[in-house]
């Protein structure tokens, strides 16, 4: 068990999680997938870019990195190279491990308060990240990008989550790993949590998802 410096305020009603870089340490995975598949296309994305952009639907990211590299993409190949990003990354997930705060938190909370996942990610993609952490099941729903019309930094994935939860969003707890994860969560009305103020003590220790309940 791990020694999470963290327990649900007084009149909470829902807690809602990132998945990648919180629930489960994927970024390295993505970071890998994006720059083999970019390469193809002649495309850079520098990583602290990467991570300035984390939260953001990859079509997106791409979107903005052609036009910052003087390119035009059809929206046919973008949709293509989403795709291909999104195998490379699901050929490496069995490398993927679990953040141990921030599934401790979930694992408390389970079966005491409604819990949501909401993130930039493709549903299926995230729903295959949650499998691999063992934590699938936890879950009352799973928002993903294609969910909204509109993405982080805009609250409307958050909002999504809380209304399938059928609780307010002003009782709701946002976990992220993300600048824009975090001001989304502050635009939905919800209280944040930066899980990256945690990770010099957690994430040092590796979950293995067949050790988790």
């Amino acid at each position: 068990m791990v020694d999470v410096p963290w327990s649900a305020p007084e009149g909470t009603t829902g807690l809602i999680f990132d998945c990648d870089g919180t629930l489960a340490d994927t970024m390295p995975i993505h970071f890998v997938a994006w720059t083999a598949m970019l390469h193809q296309h002649g495309l850079s994305f520098p990583e602290t870019q990467f991570f300035a952009f984390a939260g953001m639907p990859s079509h997106r990211i791409i979107d903005r990195l052609a036009a910052e590299q003087g390119r035009q993409i059809a929206a046919a190949d973008v949709t293509t190279m989403v795709a291909d990003k999104e195998h490379r990354y699901i050929a490496q997930l069995d490398e993927v491990v679990a953040v141990p705060a921030v599934l401790e938190v979930a694992a408390r909370h389970r079966g005491v308060l409604p819990m949501a996942v909401a993130s930039g990610g493709e549903g299926w993609v995230v729903r295959r990240t949650l499998e691999v952490i063992g934590a699938l099941d936890w879950f009352d729903t799973v928002v993903g990008s294609e969910d909204t019309a509109r993405h982080k930094p805009e609250p409307d994935v958050f909002l999504e989550a809380a209304r399938r939860l059928g609780v307010r969003p002003e009782g709701c707890v946002v976990f992220e790993d993300s600048d824009l994860g975090l001001e989304a969560a502050q635009r939905a009305g919800m209280a944040g949590v930066d899980i990256r103020e945690w990770l010099g003590a957690s994430q040092i220790e590796r979950v293995d998802p067949n050790d988790q309940p």
